[in-house]
């Protein structure tokens, strides 16, 4: 009961923020007026952090597809946009995230060039394959090209926490992952791990246009430095974000190219995202940290088992 009190409390404080925020709220972009002039506008959209499904946002982070969308949506909403250059940092995520973003590169109307920031390693670099170009700097790291997944036998752990699991199943390997896996299954694992691969590879083939055998040379799993990776074909051109608006403008002949960021979202739009991550977190703090050991066990075994691209 007094849980539910504060959770309530927690709503109506965050409602009155937003209603006395709402006054402030400007959806001019002075910005879009200063450049009006401006012949060539190149968008500058940032994705960092993990890509993975679900929300991402101000406060929420990571990358997730549905941000994406949004965030092109935005370009094609804005005519004077002539291109995009996505500013990337990214450790990787989950496969079919970074696939469906690297959808999105491959299929957008206008031309996207890719900027890397420290790191876009493995899914990061998954969805900048697609891209019309690259540009990293000299010491970016990129490149990790492969797929790992972790399983996690809690056999033990459980005999040890006094734990009796009953198990109830149809199909063979229904339970394969709450125990130790067989020979059978390990192979069976290693035959999904070996088929994301080979899709990995192939993005990066028809996105960089080289050779399969070309790519799975590099298709280690380690990482490269930018210089490296530029002269193994997975990168354009060294530079920072104005190089890319610049190589951008070069491949599409853009005479006048200026830079263009798209503003903050509106303060109600932030108030939100950062209500929701507040509330999942003052809910998370009323939980028995017991409780919260075993959920963070069962993340780490189906039904919510991913394959990452790192």
């Amino acid at each position: 009961m007094k849980k539910k009190k504060i959770i309530i409390i927690s709503l109506v404080a965050l409602a009155v923020v937003v209603v006395l925020a709402l006054p402030f709220i400007n959806g001019t972009d002075s910005r879009i007026e200063r450049n009006a002039r401006a012949e060539d506008w190149i968008a500058v959209i940032t994705l960092q952090g993990a890509i993975q499904e679900g929300m991402s946002g101000f406060f929420a982070g990571g990358i997730s597809p549905d941000y994406v969308y949004h965030q092109l949506q935005r370009v094609l909403n804005e005519p004077r946009v002539e291109g995009v250059v996505l500013r990337v940092e990214s450790p990787g995520g989950s496969i079919a995230a970074s696939q469906e973003i690297a959808a999105m590169v491959r299929n957008f109307e206008k031309p996207i060039v890719v900027s890397m920031a420290d790191m876009v390693a493995s899914g990061g670099y998954y969805i900048s394959a697609p891209a019309q170009g690259i540009v990293a700097q000299p010491g970016t790291l990129t490149g990790s090209i492969g797929v790992i997944s972790s399983l996690m036998n809690t056999e033990e752990l459980y005999e040890k926490l006094g734990i009796e699991v009953e198990t109830i199943k149809s199909g063979k390997h229904k339970d394969m992952f709450s125990r130790a896996l067989t020979d059978e299954e390990r192979q069976l694992m290693q035959d999904i791990s070996d088929q994301a691969y080979d899709q990995f590879v192939m993005e990066v083939a028809q996105g960089r246009s080289m050779e399969v055998q070309q790519v799975k040379e590099l298709a280690t799993g380690e990482l490269f430095l930018g210089s490296q990776a530029k002269e193994l074909g997975l990168v354009d051109r060294l530079g920072g974000i104005d190089e890319a608006i610049e190589y951008l403008a070069e491949l599409n002949d853009l005479d006048n190219p200026v830079r263009y960021e798209f503003p903050a979202p509106p303060v109600w739009t932030q108030l939100f995202d950062y209500g929701y991550s507040a509330l999942a977190s003052l809910e998370r703090a009323f939980i028995n940290p017991e409780i919260i050991l075993l959920e963070k066990l069962k993340e780490g075994v189906p039904p919510d088992i991913r394959y990452q691209v790192r």
